[in-house]
């Protein structure tokens, strides 16, 4: 099984959340973990509670000593590059992977010892859908009540088609609906027992504008009933519907708060340059010290840099009789993002030469 990807179908998931599970350093506290901090909050608020969480796979770690809190009715985004581990986590909090280490509790159930009890409990949505294609959507929700053991199946599934407003296309071949719909029945199987806690692992992912922001209303709306959502994604604008975020990159947690928190704590400054021969001006920016970011919005550049009196002094030349229209503005999400990955992606590769050195010197050795 590679890290950090999900090759099980809905239906073999669905299986194991209700009937039983498929079998260094110290932890570093994450940037601006406000929850972690918060000591008024009552610990049977947190829905999610867990501390070192580790997993390694063929040698490699996947998820490094990863912490998290995450309360009762919170819409919990987890963002971060592809192969990072968002995956792995997961399935580690509902009991489809045990952690090599760490501790901690799901829906106050231990995510060690007690799999089998979180299960029942947990909404799981895989990265692809993987619902029958040659089943009508009726179909598909009857069996996955079966799966779930709902008393009066037929009463359950004719509630989700009307609140998730799918009652035309019940008879319908679930293969041959949209890329939203089909992500909108998906969401109405992993709902359909009720469950406390919605594992959410990018479920847009090719799904178009409209239908991903209905998708985002019904979680939305899920969670004023109380329900939690955590939800990988890649999307900037759907990080930003969320109540707080974490940001994973490699196995390492790198930071965990609101969107404004994450902003202001990476302590970039950013300005916005509109102007005539914006690819040139790129060019003749990137290489500058203090600059660490020229990226292309719309009709303008996006510079960035953690040190603002360099970065300054770097753009000067270029803001006086160019022709070019300056401005400071607020740091993108985005760009956030991109400099921790970046900054995440040199440690490690300062780590790798360091390994790669010591092993030259000790070889060697006569």
């Amino acid at each position: 099984m590679g890290a950090d990807t999900d090759n099980s179908t809905g239906h073999s998931v669905g299986h194991s959340l209700h009937n039983g599970p498929a079998d260094a350093d110290a932890p570093k506290a994450p940037v601006n973990d406000t929850s972690a901090n918060d000591a008024s909050a009552n610990e049977a608020d947190y829905v999610i509670d867990v501390s070192g969480l580790t997993k390694s796979f063929d040698g490699k770690v996947v998820v490094n000593n990863l912490s998290m809190r995450v309360k009762r009715g919170e819409i919990y985004g987890f963002l971060g590059p592809n192969g990072s581990g968002k995956t792995t986590f997961i399935r580690m909090l509902c009991g489809l992977l045990k952690p090599d280490s760490g501790s901690g509790t799901c829906l106050g159930f231990d995510v060690l010892t007690q799999a089998d009890e979180i299960k029942p409990h947990v909404g799981y949505m895989a990265q692809r859908f993987s619902l029958y294609e040659d089943l009508t959507v009726r179909e598909n929700l009857d069996f996955m009540a079966r799966m779930y053991g709902l008393a009066d199946r037929l009463r359950v599934v004719d509630e989700c088609l009307t609140r998730m407003g799918m009652t035309r296309f019940a008879n319908q071949l679930a293969g041959s609906l949209s890329g939203g719909w089909k992500q909108r029945l998906a969401l109405s199987a992993c709902t359909l027992h009720g469950p406390k806690l919605l594992l959410l692992d990018e479920p847009t992912a090719g799904v178009d504008p409209g239908a991903r922001r209905d998708f985002w209303d019904e979680v939305h709306k899920l969670a004023s009933q109380g329900v939690t959502a955590l939800i990988s994604t890649h999307y900037m604008d759907e990080a930003e519907r969320c109540h707080r975020l974490a940001y994973i990159a490699y196995g390492d947690l790198l930071a965990q708060d609101t969107l404004e928190g994450i902003v202001d704590h990476a302590g970039l400054c950013t300005w916005s340059v509109s102007g005539a021969n914006l690819p040139e001006l790129a060019d003749a920016l990137r290489p500058l010290p203090g600059v660490e970011q020229v990226v292309a919005f719309g009709n303008t550049l996006h510079v960035s840099g953690q040190d603002a009196e360099a970065l300054e002094r770097a753009i000067a030349p270029f803001q006086a009789g160019t022709g070019h229209d300056w401005k400071l503005i607020r740091t993108s999400l985005e760009e956030v993002f991109i400099h921790l990955m970046r900054g995440q992606q040199a440690k490690q590769n300062g780590q790798a030469a360091q390994k790669a050195q010591a092993g030259g010197q000790a070889g060697g050795q006569p």
